[in-house]
């Protein structure tokens, strides 16, 4: 809860204290799938290409039912600063059943795996590679779905180092995993990117069972009603109404990503290899950002339910602050030390194939390089936006600027253009989209719109003449 007089509230220091868990916990997250693809490049270059665009493709599906799963995030923080810890419980139950049903359908997507890689066009090495990640890791979809579910229930109450130690776990699971299964350790077979994708799926069930022990702990079953698991048609409706604008969102702009690789991918092997390293090395800046977006988020939220709309301006304009101060520190990195980010690839690749991927490699991290000091406007305002309620703007904005700046001229690069030229036309496109959304989503902030919404419903009026007080919340569980 929001402390009452506090003049710390809604500062760096606040912002901080929330995110830095959830810094670590993306970065854990980040980890893991760099790990993935580096004993991947290992193993052969190809697998990485494959795994970096059968990730992708799966991710596009997944990331609907993410989107609006973990929306409940925005539920749980509003309902705790309201005060209203009843209904949080019942709130998450609607985004389980939501996911159970989402790895459902995730599962039946894979019948389309072989017809949807064909359409891809890449190459049969990589394509086979593609087809073999996608599968795996879209039939193993509903304990990821569940895990993140689950996972609202401590992020919304700003519980994000016990979240912290859950991805540590996780990571270090896939991690030893990824290495057995890939190169055949440990008495395991050796599989290679199937090896990569089953560790993945692994990983997931065993943090969905922690999670499931945390969130039915005795003293939240009093606290926080989680044994309430009746389907609320109500709640769940007003999660649908403002997830899956969310979910929509995320997943076209994922779509949109998507198709860019698909695009650089038909240029050649090396400019498609090159870029999927560079995309790579870009999630170690980028996941530490949805840290701050996730923080942002759950303050907004939670200032927005205790009915204190300053305060989640303050918060907004904290985290754009402590964010926009970490990128440009990496920005001068990409600038300056690029061969430093690509020496992990570096290390048991072929000396061959990193020596025709380096030069282009350099450039395309110039290109993230600029692009990234705008992105941090991208995530930490749309998040305060989504901690609002405000999803349809985001959505329709993400969509309108991902097809219009990026997606169609990234095709024209690819169709009118050759080699290199076609290549860096493409990451000029992706470069312009992401400046834009940046400076869209900064001045519906500013419009201060968002300040009036809530997704969750009104308050009980309190009976007679009776006037409700204010409390201060001094849980620490």
């Amino acid at each position: 809860m929001i402390k009452e007089n506090n003049i710390n509230a809604g500062g760096c220091k606040e912002v901080l204290k929330i995110a830095f868990p959830l810094i670590l916990s993306t970065s854990a997250m980040t980890l893991q799938m760099f790990v993935d693809r580096v004993f991947l490049m290992w193993y052969d270059r190809d697998a990485m290409s494959g795994a970096m665009l059968g990730g992708i493709l799966s991710f596009v599906f997944f990331s609907f039912f993410l989107g609006t799963a973990t929306y409940a995030n925005t539920f749980v923080s509003q309902y705790d600063g309201a005060n209203r810890k009843e209904r949080i419980g019942p709130a998450v139950w609607q985004s389980i059943y939501f996911s159970l049903t989402a790895g459902l359908i995730m599962a039946a997507i894979a019948l389309l795996a072989k017809p949807l890689i064909v359409l891809v066009g890449h190459e049969p090495a990589i394509a086979n590679y593609e087809l073999i990640y996608f599968k795996i890791l879209t039939i193993g979809s509903l304990p990821m779905l569940v895990d993140s579910s689950l996972s609202c229930f401590l992020t919304g109450r700003g519980k994000t180092w016990t979240v912290l130690w859950v991805n540590v776990v996780k990571t270090v699971i896939n991690a030893v995993l990824d290495y057995a299964m890939i190169f055949g350790k440990f008495g395991f077979p050796k599989w290679g990117i199937g090896g990569a994708a089953i560790a993945t799926v692994i990983a997931s069930v065993v943090t969905c069972a922690i999670y499931f022990a945390i969130f039915l702990r005795p003293a939240y079953r009093k606290s926080f009603c989680t044994t309430n698991y009746i389907f609320d048609k109500e709640l769940f409706g007003r999660l649908m109404k403002f997830g899956i604008p969310s979910g929509v969102q995320f997943m076209l702009d994922i779509l949109g990503f998507t198709l860019f690789v698909v695009f650089i991918g038909r240029i050649d092997a090396v400019s498609f290899a090159a870029s999927s390293m560079v995309l790579q090395i870009n999630t170690l800046s980028f996941m530490p950002m949805i840290g701050f977006g996730m923080a942002t988020t759950i303050l907004v939220g939670r200032a927005l339910g205790a009915d204190k709309p300053q305060l989640a301006q303050k918060t907004t304009i904290s985290a754009a602050k402590l964010t926009f101060g970490y990128m440009i520190a990496i920005a001068f990195g990409y600038w300056l030390f690029p061969n430093v980010f690509m020496l992990p690839f570096e290390l048991k690749a072929s000396a061959e194939q990193m020596e025709a991927m380096r030069p282009i490699a350099k450039i395309l991290l110039y290109f993230v390089a600029f692009y990234c000091l705008f992105d941090t406007g991208n995530i930490i305002f749309s998040a305060a936006l989504k901690g609002a309620g405000d999803t349809r703007f985001v959505m329709w904005i993400s969509i309108i600027l991902n097809w219009v700046i990026m997606v169609v001229p990234s095709w024209a690069a690819i169709t009118f253009l050759r080699g290199r030229a076609a290549l860096y036309a493409a990451w000029v496109a992706l470069t312009g989209y992401v400046c834009a959304l940046a400076i869209l989503f900064l001045l519906r902030f500013l419009t201060g719109k968002w300040k009036s919404m809530r997704v969750i419903e009104t308050s009980p009026v309190m009976p007679g003449t009776m006037l409700s007080v204010p409390t201060v919340e001094t849980e620490s569980t």
